[in-house]
């Protein structure tokens, strides 16, 4: 059964599930900072998930990564899987902005998180639900 590490729990809040993975926002309203974690168990290595699974997911993370740099303009979207901390198998899809608090340094660590308030959450999920129309499931939480 999919359980999802504790740190991503407490940072992140849910959005829903694409066919493997879910998708989590940061909660850090100084960019709009994906998550995506394949919906596997005890994987944290993207070369664990059987090959099909490693298709999916890179189809995910790269229809989400565009959707994104259209919906929010992009001046860069960063894409990276990391897992020094969490080592939970997951991939951050980062708007960037050329205007934004960090650039053009990474994000981590720059800035103290910033928590999203409702009505920024759910202007985002109102976005979402424009563009993540075909196989993909919202979720509360």
């Amino acid at each position: 059964m999919f359980a999802l590490d504790s740190r991503l729990q407490q940072d992140t809040l849910t959005i829903g599930d694409f066919p493997l993975c879910r998708l989590l926002l940061s909660n850090d309203a100084n960019y709009p900072w994906f998550i995506l974690v394949p919906r596997r168990d005890d994987i944290s290595e993207l070369f664990q998930l059987d090959v099909a699974d490693q298709q999916q997911f890179w189809l995910e993370t790269t229809a989400l990564a565009e959707l994104l740099k259209d919906l929010f303009d992009a001046d860069k979207m960063n894409v990276a899987t990391l897992g020094n901390v969490v080592s939970q198998m997951h991939m951050h899809v980062i708007v960037r902005k050329r205007d934004d608090a960090a650039w053009p340094a990474p994000v981590w660590g720059k800035l103290p998180a910033k928590p999203y308030n409702a009505e920024q959450v759910e202007a985002i999920r109102a976005k979402l639900r424009l563009v993540l129309t075909e196989d993909f499931t919202f979720l509360e939480g």
